[in-house]
């Protein structure tokens, strides 16, 4: 009887482990060590549950949660265009917008095929010179593209093919706005532009949003080694862009999303997390997110990869403080790369309870 409990604990806790072997399916948490702490309760910290864990976005936007519950109720359009025209062109926001618009088009189509996401469908054609819907449009083209296809295949190319005519329909519509260029990175992506035409259209988006954190973001993936760069290009174009950023700039983070690129999908040494690359990435991640503004719209997304590094270098506390920030919301990688992205992001907050308090730590010591 005694081995048959063993064994089914055992089960059990493969059960529990396997996601954190699979870098694409946990949402970047990798079993680094034997031993680690069992899970601790969360909800004496205040934390959200797990089924209350918002997966659409990175942090809060309640502007843009009322406005697409408007949307998906009413399947009327008007909110979505109103919000959109009312968000500045320059900033951060408006391209997040455009992904979330495009997002929750998406995944209404999959949900309902051929009727889902009727509203952008109506947004496109009931207001074909709206730039605010070009730009929908185009990037909800590149997550279909994405999402239903595998790359390379000939229906993945003519989506994106489509997409890129959509972005340049965007453009002309709004000829000062970064957002149709910034989709169009992941195009370039997915095709695979020529250096040197790749080089053109970064060049179009740093002409009109030098710091943008997302466009950095869309053009690593093109730089790293599983599409069209290496390892060395891209930590290049990262570690250039964080030299290059003004005080208080999040793109002093870009090194560690570099790094997160090129993490093998198994790790076995216990001291990869603890070793000079990642600690160096690790630490400007950290300077980034302390010298941000508290309102910079991309900080949650640099708080929510910084803190699964913080726990597989099993430092506790410093990734406590980074749960406290972001908690509530898991749109933003690593959990985006989940089946489940509430479920890694929850394992996640559970390890790091364990290890807050297996090393003195506690709710009244944890300052919020």
């Amino acid at each position: 009887m005694e081995i048959l409990w063993f064994l089914i604990g055992m089960c059990m806790l493969v059960a529990v482990a396997a996601p954190f072997v699979r870098r694409r399916r946990s949402g970047g948490i990798r079993l680094v060590a034997p031993g680690s702490p069992d899970a601790a309760d969360p909800d004496t910290y205040g934390f959200v549950r797990q089924e209350q864990l918002d997966v659409r976005l990175p942090g809060p936007d309640q502007d843009l949660l009322d406005v697409l519950d408007v949307v998906q109720r009413s399947q009327d359009w008007r909110a979505a265009s109103q919000l959109l025209a009312g968000t500045p062109k320059e900033g951060e926001v408006r391209w997040q917008r455009v992904q979330a618009f495009a997002g929750a088009a998406s995944l209404e189509l999959r949900q309902a095929p051929g009727v889902g996401g009727a509203w952008l469908r109506k947004w496109r054609s009931e207001a074909p010179k709206d730039a605010g819907a070009a730009q929908v449009h185009a990037e909800f083209l590149v997550q279909q593209a994405w999402r239903t296809s595998a790359a390379g295949a000939d229906d993945f190319r003519i989506i994106l093919e489509e997409a890129r005519a959509a972005c340049g329909e965007a453009a002309l519509l709004a000829p000062g706005d970064p957002v149709p260029y910034i989709v169009e990175l992941a195009v370039a992506r997915g095709l695979g532009y020529p250096h040197e035409e790749f080089d053109q259209l970064w060049a179009k988006v740093i002409d009109r949003a030098p710091q943008h954190m997302g466009a950095h973001l869309a053009a690593l993936q093109y730089w790293c080694e599983k599409w069209h760069g290496s390892r060395q290009e891209a930590d290049h174009f990262a570690t250039t862009a964080a030299a290059r950023a003004p005080q208080g700039s999040l793109l002093a983070a870009l090194p560690l999303f570099a790094v997160d690129e090129h993490v093998p999908d198994v790790v076995l040494s216990p001291s990869f997390f603890s070793g000079e690359v990642v600690s160096r990435a690790v630490e400007g991640a950290l300077f980034a997110v302390h010298s941000a503004r508290a309102d910079d719209p991309v900080l949650a997304h640099a708080r929510h990869l910084l803190v699964s590094y913080l726990v597989q270098s099993e430092r506790w506390g410093e990734a406590m403080q980074q749960f406290v920030h972001v908690d509530g919301y898991v749109g933003a990688l690593p959990w985006t790369r989940a089946e489940d992205p509430a479920a890694a992001y929850a394992v996640a907050r559970a390890l790091a309870v364990a290890g807050y308090e297996a090393n003195g730590g506690s709710p009244a010591t944890l300052s919020h």
